[in-house]
């Protein structure tokens, strides 16, 4: 694997880029890699790599400049290019496999909304990416190009309006941040004007494939919307070895937007705790809060990146005691059929009997802890009394 991403002058495709362009992020959105002929002046397409993308692979293939920059040219199991490269595996559809795995659709009470939790909505913004990650849990309609057009846009706010207990609006996609600024703030400033709206989220991979997106006038439009977080997708800590990703991170922060941190756990990729460990050491340095890893989703032709669900306990099981307590993210199942997101985590508490609890610490020794006395609030607690 590479120490460091790799300058643009040293790639082949790019070696004739000016760094002002390269700095553009229209320039990266429209130079991405998208052939295997773009993809040979890059890297060295082994057999596997070139069968799959010359046979068609039906999920769509692009990669930004910028993340091309951290692709090993030499090394097939290079963690970044098995991300976003595809491969003949991709082919296989297990039977167990859907193409709706999350009920997304069963879900949806109005155009490009998902309703799964009471207080919270999935809104779906566009269809298109910067890059197209080989997992992902949506390629049924990610990069099909079609996105929702304003009156999708239009009956989605409708429904969160007439829908008084959603308080929380995660935007995703896609990623929202390959719209223009003004076709998000056109979502954005009518979300804000509800008043049972408390949050806004976006959720986007473009601090880790296109950190160039998140320049000066997105922000200040951005903190426009307050209460706003931002979502990212890192899933390895060279991915936040690019100087423009990590100052991008910085960026957001100083614009007052919290981000919290979503990981796939991806076989061969990151299923490590070294690496595990790392990438969570490093989100935190720029102010990053790792907030979930996500067991690799049922969705059809992932068989290849899947774990096993111990090798997610085991993981965070190593984290626990070894570094900062929030730097340990919750390790979520996304129950296929639209169960939503089941915590597994691992069992510390080993008995509970007579008033006593008996503990498992990170070192597996046992403690005994002894219990208070549990009461039920009911009417002593003022914000649990019933209102006359």
């Amino acid at each position: 694997m590479l120490t460091s991403p790799r300058p643009h002058s040293e790639i082949d495709l790019f070696r004739d880029v000016a760094d002002e362009q390269w700095a553009d992020w229209k320039w990266q959105l429209k130079n991405r890699i998208t052939s295997v002929e773009q993809l040979a002046r890059v890297i060295h397409v082994c057999e596997d790599e070139g069968e799959a993308l010359r046979k068609g692979i039906a999920f769509r293939f692009g990669i930004t400049p910028h993340y091309a920059s951290l692709i090993d040219p030499e090394d097939p199991r290079c963690p970044m290019r098995r991300q976003v490269v595809p491969s003949t595996a991709e082919m296989y559809v297990a039977p167990e496999e859907m193409a709706d795995s999350l009920g997304e659709d069963s879900h949806s009470p109005a155009p490009n909304v998902t309703h799964r939790y009471p207080d919270r909505v999935l809104f779906l913004l566009t269809h298109e990416c910067s890059l197209y990650c080989r997992y992902c849990t949506r390629r049924r309609i990610v990069g099909d190009q079609v996105s929702p057009s304003n009156a999708d846009l239009d009956a989605g706010v409708a429904y969160i309006q007439r829908t008084p207990a959603i308080r929380d609006v995660l935007i995703s996609g896609g990623d929202p941040l390959a719209v223009t600024d003004s076709r998000l703030e056109y979502l954005l400033s009518r979300l804000r004007a509800i008043p049972h709206v408390e949050i806004i989220r976006i959720g986007t991979r473009m601090p880790v494939v296109l950190p160039q997106r998140l320049d000066v006038s997105l922000l200040e439009m951005l903190r426009k919307y307050h209460p706003l977080w931002l979502n990212t997708h890192f899933n390895h800590p060279f991915e936040l070895s690019s100087p423009s990703t990590r100052q991008c991170m910085n960026r957001i922060a100083d614009a007052g937007i919290p981000t919290g941190n979503q990981t796939v756990l991806l076989k061969g990729i990151n299923d490590c705790p070294v690496i595990m460990r790392r990438l969570m050491h490093e989100l935190l340095k720029v102010r990053c809060r790792p907030y979930y890893i996500y067991n690799c989703d049922l969705s059809e032709g992932l068989t290849h990146f899947r774990t096993s669900v111990e090798t997610g306990v085991s993981i965070v099981r190593s984290l626990q005691g070894h570094t900062t307590g929030f730097g340990v993210p919750t390790f979520v199942v996304d129950a296929p059929g639209g169960g939503g997101k089941i915590p597994v985590m691992p069992q510390n508490v080993i008995s509970s009997e007579g008033g006593k609890v008996l503990l498992r610490n990170y070192e597996g020794r046992e403690f005994s802890y002894r219990e208070g006395k549990s009461e039920i609030h009911g009417d002593s607690c003022a914000l649990c009394k019933p209102t006359e």
